[in-house]
């Protein structure tokens, strides 16, 4: 029987073998897989555990928040602020920041999340994800500001998201590929299952929301109507589609075999870049692709390159093979000419 490597020891080799990490890194990435854990649990539970349906009030972004979307929450912040490695956080559910409370000791770290994306699949049984990256600190003020936070993608320390599914998964990077594990319940860890994961550069399976179509850009419905003429069009190749609408479920099945990964801008709100958020969904997840071999453009640059500007900014988001990827970059920049 292979021998399993469990989360922990997998971290200790990356400090003390590689020099990869510090001790204060691994031990925040270590409270927010127990947070993780814990948030498996209660997914897990369903209505048995009434957290199903909706919470009666909206986030910051004006979506009605789902009983799931508070308790993930809730639980990650409690999880880390005590533990001395952060000093403040963020997530997609709170107005502003939070910053670690004067009773608590403040380390290096700034912690950003999305609680659980997906949230409109919670009660319909389908997978949904939390997703998380890890900011230094850029500055020795003890004060902690917004303007802390925004940092490009570049700058993460480490990202991972866990996805809870028919096993709950946790993919990480500190910066030096992507690992995956799987919790074995009965033993109560996260185990490594795959290391050193990569995306294979061609694809023949796309994801995106084809109920937008009427509303994409040029370049976007150039790139789409080429996949669905299949192997008699310019593409050469038949393509399949799909669509979990849990940007989390549809990027691990990216990472897992390859594909790509659109939620472009569209015309029904023109003044926005996006739907995804630049700093819980897009830096994170565009870290993990990048690791994994593959790309994540906004359409025109590379995402880890942007310069926020908000907590809450949004993003038009490209990833997964690098091949496609590339191509509907091309694409945009062909008709910005």
């Amino acid at each position: 029987m292979t021998r399993r490597i469990s989360l922990t020891q997998y971290l200790v080799e990356q400090q003390r073998q590689h020099g990869r990490i510090p001790a204060e890194l691994r031990l925040l990435l270590e409270v927010v897989a127990r947070a993780c854990k814990r948030i498996a649990i209660s997914v897990n539970k369903g209505a048995l555990g009434d957290v199903l349906g909706t919470a009666g009030s909206e986030n910051v972004q004006g979506e009605v928040q789902k009983k799931l979307d508070i308790i993930a929450n809730e639980v990650l912040i409690e999880a880390n602020e005590w533990g001395g490695a952060l000093a403040g956080m963020a997530s997609e559910e709170m107005d502003g920041i939070h910053v670690v409370p004067n009773r608590y000791p403040r380390g290096e770290y700034l912690l950003l999340f999305d609680p659980l994306d997906g949230s409109s699949n919670i009660d319909v049984n389908v997978s949904i994800g939390t997703i998380f990256s890890v900011l230094k600190k850029p500055s020795d003020r003890p004060e902690i500001t917004v303007d802390d936070f925004l940092q490009p993608g570049s700058a993460q320390a480490a990202a991972g998201y866990c996805v809870y599914g028919p096993q709950s998964t946790l993919v990480l990077t500190v910066g030096d590929g992507v690992a995956m594990f799987t919790l074995d319940r009965e033993q109560g860890s996260w185990v490594l299952t795959a290391d050193n994961v990569q995306i294979p550069a061609d694809t023949q399976e796309f994801a995106i929301n084809m109920s937008n179509m009427r509303h994409w850009a040029p370049p976007v419905t150039r790139y789409i109507e080429e996949c669905l003429q299949g192997r008699d069009g310019p593409r050469g190749k038949d393509y399949n589609m799909r669509w979990i609408a849990s940007m989390v479920a549809d990027v691990h099945r990216i990472l897992s075999r390859g594909g790509v990964f659109l939620y472009p801008w569209d015309r029904r709100e023109p003044g926005k870049p996006g739907k995804l958020r630049l700093m819980y969904e897009a830096n994170p997840m565009g870290f993990l692709i990048e690791q994994a071999g593959g790309a994540a453009t906004n359409g025109r640059q590379r995402i880890l390159d942007l310069q926020p500007t908000q907590l809450h900014e949004r993003v038009s988001v490209v990833l997964g093979s690098r091949h496609e990827v590339e191509r509907v970059t091309r694409y945009h920049a062909e008709a910005d000419r």
